[in-house]
């Protein structure tokens, strides 16, 4: 074991083995832009680019729905009595909530 060891330390004690140790070290662990930096970039990138994705599916369907609505009034009367609780002059408008 102890001899195992010797033989390490002797190649550590190289100064171009120990520059690359101490480069490889700084820059994997210790530096701005390490390894544990850059692992959490690219999940907060994949997570937005789901988001991305997300929001684009919604635009299109928001979209083909004020198609429908614009091109036809009954349905945008429809539309503005069953979300916003708009009424006509003449009627009377009761809300019940569980």
């Amino acid at each position: 074991m102890k001899k195992i060891l010797l033989s390490i330390w002797k190649v550590i004690r190289n100064k171009y083995v120990a520059a690359t140790l101490v480069f490889l070290l700084f820059f994997l662990f210790l530096g701005e832009n390490n390894v544990l930096v850059t692992h959490q970039l690219k999940r907060d990138v994949a997570s937005l680019n789901r988001e991305i994705d997300l929001l684009e599916h919604d635009i299109k369907q928001d979209s083909a729905e004020a198609e429908s609505l614009f091109g036809n009034m009954d349905a945008l009367e429809t539309y503005g009595r069953e979300h916003y609780y708009m009424k006509r002059d003449n009627e009377d408008i009761y809300i019940i909530k569980d």
